[in-house]
C-alpha cells in the first residue's frame, strides 16, 4: 500500500480578474476551487493511474469537510484525523498579468494529535511506500519528519521525500529510496544557481552520500534528471507542450514515477511515467487524468 502524508491540506481558490486594482470592487472573470496539498495532489494522480492508495493527514471544520468529501467523489482513500478546532486552510490563487499567491494557516495541531498520527505511522508493514510532500506547520514539531522516519523501517519500506531544502536534507540519514527535489530546490541545498548537467548529476550524487538512495531532479521545460542507486543516470527533456500551470507538476511527477517502478519494478518505467505526469500537468489547469499522461507519454 502507498500511504501519502499531508499535514495541512487545503481548499485552492483560483480566481482571474482582469485589470486587477488594489482598493476597489473587482469582479472575477473565471474562478475554480480544487482539494490541493502536495501529498493529496500525489493520491489524486495515483488515484488517477489506478494505483490503490490511502492519503494521511489533518483536517478540521467546514473546509475540511469539502477536502475529505472531494478527494473521496475523484476515488480516492482517505483516513485523515479530524481537529476538534479550526478549519483546514483556503490558498488564493489570484491570476491577472502575473499570479499572486495567498496561503492560510491552516488549524493548529496538538501534541496528543501528532501521538494519534504517529500510531497510524506505525501501521506501515514492509512493502508499503510512505510519501512525505510539503512543509510541517508551525504548530507542530519540526522534526516530524524525523519521528516519523525513527519510526519505520525505512530498509523495508520505501520512503519518498519532497519537501523544501532544509527539511530534505534532515530526511537523508534515514536512507530514503527517493526524494525529488526541483533545480531550485537542489540549489539552494548547495548554495549555488545550478546550469550545467554534470554539476547538476555531481550535486544529486553528493546527497546519494548523504543517505538518498535514488534522487530524481525535476527541472520544468528542461525536463528531469534520475540518479539511481545502482549508478545509472537518466535524462530527458519535457515533451513539447504549452506551459499553462506549474502547480502540481512535480507532484505528479512523484506518482507517475511510482506508478511506473511499482509497475514492473523498473526505474526507467518510473521516470518515463514521471516525467510524462509532471508534464501532462505543465500544459492544463489542475492535475493530469490517467488518459492525458498516457497521451503524452505516447508522444516521449
Amino acid at each position: 500500500m502507498i500511504y501519502t502524508v499531508t499535514f495541512n491540506p487545503s481548499l485552492d481558490y483560483t480566481i482571474r480578474i482582469k485589470n486587477f486594482e488594489v482598493g476597489t470592487l473587482n469582479r472575477t472573470n473565471y474562478e475554480e476551487i480544487r482539494v490541493g496539498g502536495k501529498g493529496v495532489n500525489v493520491s489524486i494522480v495515483l488515484t488517477s493511474l489506478g494505483v490503490e492508495n490511502i492519503a494521511l493527514g489533518f483536517i478540521a471544520g467546514f473546509t475540511g469537510d469539502q477536502i475529505e468529501s472531494g478527494m473521496q467523489q475523484l476515488g480516492c482513500k482517505t483516513e485523515f484525523i479530524r481537529l476538534p478546532q479550526g478549519f483546514s486552510r483556503i490558498n488564493i490563487k489570484l491570476q491577472d498579468e502575473t499570479e499572486t499567491e495567498m496561503n492560510g494557516m491552516g488549524p493548529a495541531v496538538s501534541i496528543s494529535e501528532c501521538e494519534r498520527f504517529m500510531m497510524n505511522i506505525k501501521r506501515l508493514k514492509p512493502g508499503d511506500t510512505l510519501v512525505l510532500s510539503g512543509s510541517i506547520p508551525s504548530s507542530m514539531p519540526q522534526d516530524m519528519y524525523e519521528q516519523i522516519l525513527d519510526a519505520v523501517d525505512t530498509d523495508k519500506i520505501r520512503v519518498v521525500v519532497d519537501t523544501s531544502s532544509n527539511l530534505l536534507r534532515r530526511t537523508l540519514a534515514y536512507h530514503p529510496f527517493l526524494i525529488k527535489p526541483n533545480l531550485i530546490e537542489l540549489g539552494e541545498l548547495f548554495g549555488r544557481s545550478l546550469i550545467d548537467y554534470d554539476d547538476i548529476v555531481g550535486c544529486a550524487k553528493h546527497l546519494q552520500e548523504e543517505g538518498a538512495r535514488n534522487v530524481l531532479v525535476s527541472m520544468g521545460s528542461a525536463g528531469a534528471i534520475l540518479v539511481t542507486d545502482e549508478g545509472q543516470v537518466f535524462s530527458a527533456p519535457a515533451p513539447s507542450g504549452d506551459l499553462v500551470d506549474s502547480i502540481g507538476a512535480g507532484d505528479a511527477m512523484v506518482a507517475g514515477f511510482l506508478a511506473g517502478y511499482l509497475e514492473r519494478n523498473s526505474m526507467v518505467d518510473g521516470f518515463a511515467k514521471g516525467l510524462a505526469a509532471g508534464s501532462a500537468t505543465a500544459y492544463k489547469q489542475g492535475l493530469a487524468t490517467r488518459e492525458e499522461i498516457i497521451a503524452i507519454a505516447q508522444r516521449m
